[in-house]
């Protein structure tokens, strides 16, 4: 008898490993919070390619933009906790809703697991060149001459780029025109357009345009100067304390199994630590942060009571 439950233990012990090792063993889906086109849209693309290559199974982007990322966020919320699906979404979805939204369709904290936070990034203050601007301080007198006049682009109210062009007229006493849009492609495409005059975004949005001479980047939003842009001047040069550096943030819905968010993990983190992941990423004007789950966990909440403050202060609303 004792033979018989040591073998049935011994089997159901390699049924279990067997498990484990499978998964996962069938297409997983990545939910982007963004319309395709933006920062958020192609660090994601890029991590579903690499899992794919290194997992065998292919992962199905799935694009949900709008409502500042909360469809995205609330269709993971509600999925099947199996470790097959996951969302992907910038600061403003995983942080500043929580301080804008007085009521949301589901609670970050409780009905989320934080994975990793694969980037960082600054922000380009991007310019059409229908307007005799040279640099930033150029900008701020043209602004302070024309108040009301000059129009600005950026994606989801209360996002970060929409925060970092608040800041901007706060510190530098200007008032500007903000044109909200759902997505990054078209706040960048209206600015390309001409239809506005400036617009805060990702620098891999529009590097290539800037290369071209289609565009002027007048500063950037981190701490230094960006080594790709050596030239184009911080915000802190001009207003010191100006600092922001934007975010994209992986998720999966609470009650994932711990093994299963450690497998997700370490996938995640050995594609970001590949030097072609890293150079590739480099090029776009990304940092690459790979944060344990526990440390985003902790860095997301900080985040969170930080936008809380600007938010009050710049007395921004949702829409």
């Amino acid at each position: 008898m004792r033979s018989i439950n040591s073998y049935a233990l011994f089997f159901l012990i390699l049924l279990s490993c067997s498990t484990l090792q499978a998964f996962p063993d069938k297409p997983l889906r990545l939910v982007i919070g963004s319309v395709p086109g933006g920062g958020n849209d192609l660090v994601g693309r890029l991590l579903a390619h690499k899992l794919f290559e290194n997992l065998g199974q292919q992962v199905v982007v799935d694009n949900r933009g709008g409502a500042n990322g909360m469809i995205g966020m609330e269709a993971v919320a509600k999925s099947v906790p199996d470790g097959y699906t996951l969302y992907m979404g910038t600061a403003g979805h995983l942080s500043v809703n929580q301080a804008l939204y007085a009521k949301m369709p589901f609670n970050v904290q409780r009905d989320f697991i934080a994975l990793t936070q694969p980037v960082a990034l600054p922000f380009l203050v991007y310019l059409h060149p229908s307007i005799a601007v040279k640099n930033l301080k150029d900008l701020v007198n043209y602004a302070q001459s024309n108040p009301g006049k000059m129009t600005w682009s950026s994606s989801g109210n209360g996002g970060l780029p929409h925060l970092t062009g608040a800041l901007l007229n706060l510190t530098a006493n200007i008032n500007t025109q903000r044109i909200p849009y759902k997505g990054s492609g078209p706040a960048f495409n209206d600015l390309i357009a001409g239809r506005v005059n400036y617009c805060i975004e990702a620098v891999s949005i529009g590097l290539q345009q800037v290369k071209a001479g289609k565009l002027l980047a007048l500063a950037t939003s981190g701490a230094k100067r960006l080594s790709i842009l050596p030239e184009v001047m911080t915000l802190n040069e001009t207003y010191p304390g100006l600092i922001v550096l934007n975010w994209y943030g992986i998720m999966l819905p609470a009650g994932v199994s711990k093994d299963r968010v450690n497998r997700l993990y370490s996938e995640i983190a050995k594609i970001l630590a590949q030097t072609e992941t890293v150079d590739k990423l480099t090029s776009y004007g990304f940092d690459t942060v790979q944060s344990t789950p526990e440390e985003f966990s902790q860095f997301r909440l900080k985040e969170e009571k930080r936008w809380a403050k600007v938010i009050h202060q710049a007395h921004i609303q949702a829409d």
